[in-house]
Order: C-alpha cells, then sequence, then structure tokens
C-alpha cells in the first residue's frame, strides 16, 4: 500500500465520525444545532461531500456571546501559573493530533500534506508560546511623578469574536485563539464556512486539555449572517479578522455601533524585488516557494515578480522550466507540492485571470489552464511581459499564479512595487547592503524581508499597512489588542489640592 493510499484510509476513518453526526455549533461545552439549519462541506479535491455542518445564525452567536460573557470572569480571574499549564496542555493535545489534524486540512482545503503537517505542529507552537508569556502578559509600568507613584497595569477586554479564513484555518486559528486565552479573554469563534473541520478539532483538543465550558465557543456559518451577528453583538468587545480587505471593510462598518476595537489582517499583492547583484539561484527559489506553495493562497505570497531588466532573461528562462517542473497532484501525497484550489467559486476566479491576462496584453509563460475534471486543479501559472497597471498586477488573484514585471532602476523599483493598494509584505534581493536599508526605508509594507522568503518568527509583528490591514500580531502586540491599559496613580505625600468653594 503507498503512502497516499495510506493516508487515505486514515482520513477515512477520521471522517466517519463527522459524515454520521454532522458538525455541531459548540457553545458552553455543549453541542448545539444552527438555528439555520445545515449546510454541506464538500472537498476540493474530488468535489465529493464531507459532511452537513450547522448553520449558524444572530441566535446562535447571541447564545455564543452570552456563553463568553458568563465564563469570561472565571477565566479572567485564574491564575496565571493555571492558565498557562491549561494552554500547555492544548498545545501537548496539538501535537498529538498533529496528523489527525493535517488530513483533515488537506482534504477540507486541498492544501498539500508537506505544508499542513508543518501547520499544524505551528499551531501547537502558537500555544506554547502564548502560554509562555502568560505570568508577564499584565505586567506594566512604574513611572515616579512628583507626587503620585504612578503604575500601569493591563487588563483582558473581554470577550472577542474571532474570524478566521480558509487557505491554512488551523494555525491561523490558533494565531488568534493563544493569545486571546492567554490575556484572560474569552472567544466565540466564527471559522470560514468552506473549511470547517479542524476548527471543530480545536476546540474538542482544548476542552479534553481543561479549558473550562464557554471559554471557546465555535459557531459555524456564514459572513452575512453568524459573521455580521458577531460584529455587531454589544458583548463582543472585539473582533480579530484574517481575510479579504473588503470584508475587513465590512467589518468594521459592523462594529461602529458598538465601537469594536478591530484587527484586520487583510489582503495583498506582495512585491518581490530582484536586483541584478542578488544570489540569483537563492532568489529564483524564495521567488517560486513564496507564491507557489500553499497554492498560492495565502496573503504574504509573492504575487509580483520585480526583476531587473539585465538578468530577466535569464531569470525568467529558469523560472519557467521550474514551474513547469511543480507537481500538481492530490494533497495527501507527500510528493505533491500544489493541490486543489478551496471551491468552485474561488477555482472560477482564479481561472478568470487567465482570460484578463491575455486581454491586458501579457504572456502565459507557463500554466494557465485548468488541470483534470474532477476537483479544483489549475496548472501553476507565470504571466510575463506585463506592467504594473494591468489587473493582473493590481488585483490579487490569490492562487498558484505570478505576475513578471520588468525594471530598470532601483527608483522604477519602488515606485512600481508602492503602486498597489495593499502593503502587507514585500521581498528584497540584493546583496547591497546600502540599497537594501534605502529601499526597504522606503518600501510600504507593514513586514519585509531581504535575502529571505518570508520566515516568521513569533515575537515579532505581523500586519500590513494601506488596505492590507490594521493592527499588529505577535510577541506583546497581541497584548496590546486583547487587553485594556489600566493607569493607576497612588500619592506618595499630602501635595495641594486646589480648594473651591472656600470663602
Amino acid at each position: 500500500m503507498s503512502v497516499l493510499e495510506q493516508n487515505i484510509e486514515k482520513l477515512q476513518g477520521l471522517l466517519a465520525r463527522f459524515q454520521e453526526g454532522g458538525i455541531k455549533n459548540r457553545i458552553a461545552g455543549e453541542d448545539r444545532d444552527g438555528s439555520g439549519g445545515q449546510f454541506e462541506n464538500s472537498s476540493p479535491v474530488d468535489k465529493s461531500h464531507i459532511c452537513q455542518v450547522a448553520r449558524g445564525e444572530a441566535a446562535d452567536i447571541d447564545a455564543a456571546a452570552t456563553a463568553a460573557s458568563d465564563a469570561f470572569a472565571e477565566w479572567r480571574d485564574m491564575p496565571a501559573v493555571q492558565r498557562r499549564k491549561i494552554l500547555i496542555a492544548i498545545a501537548e493535545g496539538i501535537e498529538a493530533r498533529a496528523e489527525d489534524i493535517a488530513l483533515c486540512e488537506c482534504w477540507d482545503t486541498g492544501q498539500a500534506l508537506r505544508f499542513m503537517s508543518k501547520a499544524a505542529l505551528r499551531g501547537a507552537e502558537n500555544f506554547r508560546y502564548f502560554a509562555d508569556q502568560v505570568i508577564q502578559a499584565r505586567d506594566g509600568q512604574h513611572l515616579q511623578s512628583p507626587t503620585l507613584m504612578n503604575i500601569t497595569t493591563r487588563v483582558p477586554i473581554g470577550p472577542v469574536g474571532v474570524i478566521t479564513p480558509w487557505n491554512t484555518p488551523f494555525m491561523l486559528s490558533t494565531w488568534k485563539i493563544a493569545p486571546a486565552l492567554a490575556a484572560g479573554c474569552t472567544v466565540v469563534h466564527k471559522p470560514a464556512e468552506a473549511s470547517p473541520l479542524t476548527a471543530r478539532l480545536l476546540v474538542e483538543i482544548a476542552e479534553e486539555a481543561g479549558l473550562p465550558a464557554g471559554v471557546l465557543n465555535i459557531v459555524n456559518g456564514f459572513g452575512e449572517d453568524a459573521g455580521r451577528a458577531l460584529c455587531e453583538h454589544p458583548k463582543i468587545k472585539a473582533i480579530a479578522f484574517v481575510g479579504e480587505s473588503r470584508t475587513g471593510s465590512l467589518i468594521t462598518k459592523q462594529g461602529a455601533d458598538t465601537l469594536k476595537r478591530n484587527h484586520l489582517e487583510l489582503g495583498g499583492k506582495n512585491p518581490v524585488i530582484v536586483f541584478d547583484d542578488a544570489d540569483l539561484e537563492r532568489a529564483l527559489d524564495a521567488v517560486i516557494f513564496m507564491i507557489y506553495s500553499i497554492n498560492g493562497e495565502r496573503c504574504t505570497s509573492s504575487s509580483r515578480l520585480l526583476i531587473q531588466e539585465s538578468i530577466k532573461d535569464d531569470f525568467e528562462a529558469k523560472l519557467i522550466e521550474r514551474v513547469n517542473n511543480i507537481k500538481v497532484g492530490h494533497p495527501l501525497d507527500p510528493t505533491t507540492e500544489i493541490g486543489p484550489l478551496v471551491t468552485q467559486e474561488h477555482y472560477d476566479k482564479v481561472v478568470s485571470y487567465f482570460d484578463i491576462a491575455k486581454d491586458d496584453g501579457a504572456t502565459i509563460a507557463a500554466g494557465g489552464e485548468p488541470l483534470g475534471d474532477e476537483g479544483y486543479f489549475v496548472r501553476p501559472t507565470l504571466f510575463t511581459g506585463a506592467n504594473n497597471q494591468m489587473r493582473i498586477a493590481q488585483e490579487e488573484i490569490f492562487g498558484p499564479v505570478l505576475t513578471s514585471i520588468p525594471f530598470k532602476t532601483e527608483e522604477e523599483a519602488l515606485s512600481i512595487a508602492n503602486d498597489t493598494l495593499y502593503g502587507l509584505t514585500g521581498y528584497v534581493w540584493t546583496n547591497d547592503l546600502t540599497r537594501a536599508l534605502r529601499f526597504t526605508n522606503k518600501l510600504e509594507a507593514g513586514m519585509i524581508w531581504v535575502n529571505s522568503e518570508n520566515v516568521r518568527h513569533l515575537p515579532t509583528p505581523f500586519g500590513g499597512v494601506k488596505a492590507s490591514g490594521i493592527g499588529r500580531d505577535g510577541g506583546d502586540w497581541s497584548f496590546e489588542f486583547y487587553m485594556e491599559q489600566k493607569h493607576i496613580g497612588f500619592a506618595t505625600g499630602q501635595h495641594k489640592i486646589s480648594r473651591l468653594g472656600v470663602q
């Protein structure tokens, strides 16, 4: 039996429980049906039915928000060492079920196993990291003044809503939920409707690890129903969202009446700029990895290649050869590098850009066509002969599609790189240190890597500028979002107080 066949057999055992009873909402430690009935979840690999999923609506969000509100005081006031112990136990539970999580994620989203196996373990790292921050999370400063001893501290903001996407749902869920729990907040999580499986596994692992009922609640459903109700609910004090920029704008509007605090990690049209003095072999590896891994379905993908004209022809020739060799296949096959796109709707969107590229006048140098007729597979695609005014250079395609744009000078490269609505990440390849310093200082992006692909370090701030979002994740920046700053002033003597109404 091949490794692929073994993985399929393991997966079938995992899916049997979901297929029998479906996926329920989890509220206050109890399984509940959705007030909107059910919706169907299917696999992008072969369009086959996975299971029925509870469709949550406003009533379900209200129940979950109430549960989170009721559980908040107990979780907030639990000794930090005890909360830390529970978060560590969650990390251990994730590690114990990492294979289950990865297999379900692959079948649910179409992502390749070689990446999802690491994503599951990354979720455990998120819980371990923030568990280690629990004890000092509320620490503040001592700010002496002539008459007062001023103390600052932080307290958890309260119940929060977490809305996560379908591209790497488990890892991104832990990215938001782990710091929220570490801060002392309770959570209502609305997973993406296209990828509900691993959200269910996470809440089960958390409760088995000792997380009290109601601290983490899951309501499945659609953005226009459950998502909107979560953003508008008065008991939810903040929304942490990962997704596209248009949805982020809606979330801001929906939370306005209740003055929600929002953290929005949104889209990108990220440039990777390759200068002629770069280590071109390493740059080539990084360019390919950062757009074609994870099926190109991630916000930090470098979807615009800005290549200096003096090296363009040779670099693109090697790029075309490599792109044509990328293995597209079944996501549970360990040798697969790209799996199917997540849904019919998203597949149709990505495929539509093949004709858009031709209409714009670009060349399809590799790929540019669907693959097979069972699932949502496309060939990894490269557009050349492009300029930055084309739709393929301005719009977030969110698939395994790269647009190559030539430049002559450093100034031109910077102008092209910044000429976009987005500003999430940038990647710069050069061995000229002074150029790297100049360029990164003026590049409009929240995160920049020089001579590197995206290597995430958990204590560093993660987030974008312009239409790519508001706020930062990571390290203490996460606690700044999930906690309120408080100041307390203690008089150190009997300083003069102005007296009014005294004759």
